[in-house]
Parts: C-alpha cells; structure tokens; sequence
C-alpha cells in the first residue's frame, strides 16, 4: 500500500507559505503574494504529479548461490501491470532492496528514475548492486521499497513490493592435504584413469579436464562442455563421512566447513563420498552434481547429532573447533589446513590446487578480495559489473 506524505523540502515550503500569509494578513502587505502564489502552485504541481504514479512491480535477478565472502550482482528491474509494460508515467525513486543478517549490500538506497521507456525499447528500467555473503546458510532477499518523489522534491510515495528470493551461501572450504586423502581409500585409485585407449562415457567439463579430452561434436549440441571419460584401471571404494556437533550443539559453521572441505577433495580426486549431516545426507558422485549436492547439504545444516553406523571419518566440531576422527586416530580440521603448502596468488586463486581439486583457498581472503567470483561447484558466472542505473 503506497502512502503519501510531505519532505522536508514541502515542509518548509509550507512553512513559508503560511507565513506570508499570516504577514499579509496582519500588515496587509499585498507583495506577499509573490511568495504565497507560487509556493501554491508547486504544492499543488507536485502532490498532482505524485498522486498519478502508478506503483511499480518489480522482478528480481535471483543472485547465484556462492561461498562465504564472495560477492554477486542483483538486479531489480520494474514494469507495469504486465510484464514488460514499461512505468508510466516516469518519476525519480530511491530504492532500497532488504537484505537478511547473512547478507551485506549496498549501504544507501539507490538513487534512479523509473519510468519513461517506451514499449519495445530495448532499455529496461532496473537496477543492479551488489552483494556479498558474509552468513553461511539460506539467505532472504526482499522486500522492495521504492520511495518515488515529484519533480520539486516535495512530496513522496513510498511503496513496499513484496518480492522476495532466497540464494545459499556455501561454507568456507580448505583445500585438504593429499597424503590424508589418501588415507582414506586405496592410493592406486588416486587421479583420472591412465588407460586412455577404453572409452567409457561422456560427462560434463570439470576443473582441470585436459583440452584433448573435450568431445568437441557433443559440446557442440549442448549449452556446456562435455569432456570425454576413460574406463579406470582400478575401483574407487565410497568413503562415508558423517558430521556432528557436541557441548551444547554450538560449532555448526566448523561442522560444515569441515565436512564439505574433505568432502569436495575426495569427490575431485574421483571418490565418491556419503555425507551424513544433521541435516540429512547425501550420496554424492564424482562430478558437478556431486559437489552441488554436497555444498547445499553442508550450507543448509545446524548443529546436532546423527545416526551412522560407523563412518570411514567422523567430523566432530565444538566452539573450539573441528577434528577428523578415524578409529582411534585424531586430526585438528585447523591444524590440517594450516599444513597444506598451498599458496595464494595476487589474483586470488589456489596455486598449488587450481587445476586440480577446484576448491578456493579460505585461509586467506585474497580470493573475494581480488573479485575471483567464478563459482566452479555450483556453475554460476562470474559478475564483474558494479552499482549501476538503467
């Protein structure tokens, strides 16, 4: 419901209009009217012009989903009563889009004029800010307050668009040593097959596939590369992890980050992996899908206890941190990743691990810093353009 109230701006116009008239009425100084007539006429001029707005409706650009501390593009653009309608007629508007906890925005209302695009232009009434995910989790977008003023400035419409989105914030993920991984399943079942002469199947394009073995042909018919798979010379044996929080269920953000790291370094080395979490489980292939699935599971998890019947890893995490237990074996998440030689370049990226496990160095956060926002686990593109109006 759009409400209409006076600026500061009409305020003191109406201030001074009174004014003039309470002295013309006591001195009867008829030169008064040179303020009082046209502060008139722009009152009236404006609370017309905004009283014929009609209320926008708005279509948000759902923002990908992402990792803890990268940034992303949203953009609203606004139509009339049917979609692709343009606004009319056009007036300036600040807006401003609410964002949850998890979510950090712009930190004033974005300044624009909606309205006065002609049917069938190929200009579009929107505009676009940015976002950075600061939360782990599922995070709320909306609604849209669009506050519309008249050419004077003296009056405004405020109206509130419920148009809500959501997008999934991934947990920070730490590249896992090698010598660990391969603890946990045969060490002849590490990397791709060798034996290239046994075709296998197609598959869709993975961080570090090499250029020879891209299907050219089916890339050709379909919207992403497809990279051709060889038949392995040994088996992969599944590893189960399964996730919990102890004292008190406090930890959740160590829990998912801790589980999701190890668990995205078994799935880029080809081993698929069984995650248990509190907030359910998931069979996870080597693959994109794989890491997808393994990246919503550990975003959308709490704290708590899960049920498994013994587990290849157990990752156990409190306030103080998380550790990788196996048997009788103990490892501190914290000091594992603090051991991998990895470093991180000026632009951002994993030197030690870019072309081959795909996961972004956290320990350091150069990565969003830099702006490297490629998302390679959930397929998103990357955004480079900043606050603009259209």
């Amino acid at each position: 419901m759009a409400t209409i109230t006076v600026t500061r701006r009409g305020a003191t116009v109406v201030g001074i209009c009174v004014l003039a008239v309470v002295m013309a009425l006591a001195a009867g100084t008829r030169s008064l009217n040179a303020v009082v007539l046209p502060g008139v006429v722009a009152l009236a001029a404006g609370y017309y012009q905004i009283a014929r707005i009609d209320d926008p409706n708005v279509r948000r650009t759902r923002p990908p989903d992402a990792f803890v501390g990268e940034t992303r593009e949203v953009t609203i653009a606004f139509h009339g009563n049917d979609l692709g309608e343009p606004v009319s007629p056009a007036f300036p508007a600040t807006v401003s889009d609410r964002l949850d906890e998890g979510l950090v925005g712009p930190a004033m209302p974005i300044e624009t004029t909606i309205g006065g695009r002609r049917r069938g232009s190929e200009a579009s009434d929107s505009v676009s800010y940015r976002i950075r995910y600061r939360d782990r989790g599922e995070r709320r977008l909306g609604p849209v307050t669009v506050t519309g003023t008249d050419v004077f400035g003296l009056f405004e419409r405020r109206t509130v668009v419920d148009a809500v989105d959501t997008a999934l914030a991934y947990p920070v993920c730490h590249p896992i040593p090698l010598q660990f991984r391969r603890r946990l399943y045969a060490t002849d079942a590490v990397g791709p097959s060798r034996r290239r002469e046994e075709f296998d199947r197609l598959r869709e394009y993975a961080r570090g596939d090499p250029l020879r073995d891209v299907h050219w042909p089916a890339t050709a018919k379909h919207d992403e590369i497809v990279v051709k798979e060889f038949a392995a010379e040994t088996t992969h044996s599944r590893v189960s992890i399964a996730g919990e929080t102890v004292r008190d269920h406090v930890g959740d953000d160590r829990l998912a980050s801790a589980t999701a790291s190890l668990a995205l370094s078994l799935l880029t080395d080809g081993v698929p992996v069984d995650v248990t979490l509190p907030a359910g489980e998931v069979a996870a292939e080597p693959g994109r899908r794989g890491r997808r699935a393994v990246l919503e599971l550990a975003a959308r998890t709490g704290a708590g206890g899960v049920a498994a019947d013994d587990p290849d890893v157990r990752v156990v995490a409190d306030a103080a941190g998380a550790r990788y237990e196996m048997g009788d074996r103990r490892v501190a998440f914290e000091e594992l990743v603090g051991r991998t030689e990895n470093t991180v370049t000026a632009s951002g990226t994993d030197a030690a691990t870019a072309g081959s496990t795909g996961i972004k160095s956290a320990e350091k956060p150069s990565a969003a810093a830099a702006g490297v926002e490629t998302n390679e686990f959930a397929g998103s593109e990357p955004h480079t353009t900043g606050v603009s109006h259209r």
